[in-house]
């Protein structure tokens, strides 16, 4: 008998995809023609390289996850496609069209974003602000009509916030604020939707439950993302930056080796298939800083600190008794 899973939204929503074991690997795409595309892109601040030659490529219906240390590039290369920053060089292509030849508002229908900081609305229910969505596809002093309420009220209910509808936004959890700005991104009804951090600062239920909830919406996702089993588990695509610089796009088996996870975050890991779902799963091995641990995994001697039993490899001490996690 295959395991039995639940979902993690709130009784009443529409359910995310749960992951069993006999459903996990129908939930993705095929890949399709593509949704977004970067060539030589480039982006600099005064005379520093942030980005420097990204090429990128995203199928329709996808959901790509960009990884990668602190000061990688990640947000960087987000605020490009979402327009924030002008790229330095370089082309970014949204289905086929150059994003520069798009109006403001006809970018807003095709692309929602979400940020990593959620914003003070301090007067708006949690309805009223969903409804924000409606604004590029309405004119100006436009009222609302009843399908208006209906697509909110269906955005409410796709993310389990239909009881918290009259609740006042800033009186939510940090997890059902995020599931509220993603609730106002799909009233925008967008081809992309583009998120920095969504799991930033939310317990591990609602991390899961956020990407879950990002896989059933059934379009075309981007994301920044720390957490790599996270990443690795509910992305089709992982981009890994380091430095700026494009390390690898591809499948999660084809990023998250071994030897590039030590190169570019500087750790010693193994990684080896997830009892669920046969993506990789990282184990973390220990011992950085009483060890001395370089930027590239090594100790102050150019000796590997740890092997893959957790010991060192010059005196067979293990290291915290050679757990991993």
């Amino acid at each position: 008998m295959s395991k039995q899973c639940g979902s993690s939204l709130p009784a009443g929503s529409t359910p995310a995809n749960t992951l069993c074991q006999d459903q996990f690997q129908d939930q993705f795409q095929e890949p399709k023609s593509s949704a977004i595309s970067t060539r030589d892109l480039c982006w600099h601040a005064g005379e520093r390289a942030i980005l420097s030659d990204i090429h990128l490529e995203l199928p329709q219906g996808q959901m790509l996850g960009i990884i990668g240390p602190n000061g990688a590039g990640k947000s960087t290369l987000l605020r490009c496609l979402y327009r924030y920053l002008k790229p330095s060089h370089g082309e970014i292509s949204l289905f086929g069209q150059s994003i520069d030849t798009l109006s403001a508002r006809a970018f807003a229908r095709q692309v929602a974003v979400v940020l990593q900081d959620t914003p003070h609305h301090f007067d708006m229910t949690t309805s009223q602000l969903v409804a924000l969505g409606l604004t590029p596809h309405k004119s100006a002093f436009a009222f609302s009509t009843p399908d208006d309420k209906s697509k909110v009220a269906e955005a409410l209910a796709t993310v389990g916030l239909t009881e918290q509808q009259n609740q006042a936004f800033e009186q939510l959890s940090g997890g059902e604020k995020q599931r509220a700005l993603i609730a106002r991104a799909i009233v925008q009804q967008p081809k992309l939707l583009i998120l920095d951090e969504p799991t930033n600062h939310l317990d591990i239920r609602y991390q899961i439950q956020i990407l879950e909830l990002l896989r059933s919406l059934q379009m075309t996702v981007v994301i920044s993302i720390h957490d790599l089993n996270l990443a690795s588990a509910l992305c089709d695509q992982l981009l890994l930056l380091n430095k700026g610089k494009k390390v690898a796009q591809g499948s999660p088996g084809e990023v998250l080796t071994e030897t590039q996870l030590s190169q570019v975050f500087g750790i010693c890991c193994q990684v080896s298939p997830h009892p669920q779902h046969g993506r990789p799963q990282i184990s973390y091995y220990y011992g950085y800083h009483e060890h001395g641990y370089s930027e590239h995994g090594y100790n102050g001697q150019g000796e590997r600190g740890y092997n893959e039993h957790g010991y060192n490899e010059q005196s067979d001490k293990p290291y915290h008794k050679g757990e991993s996690a």
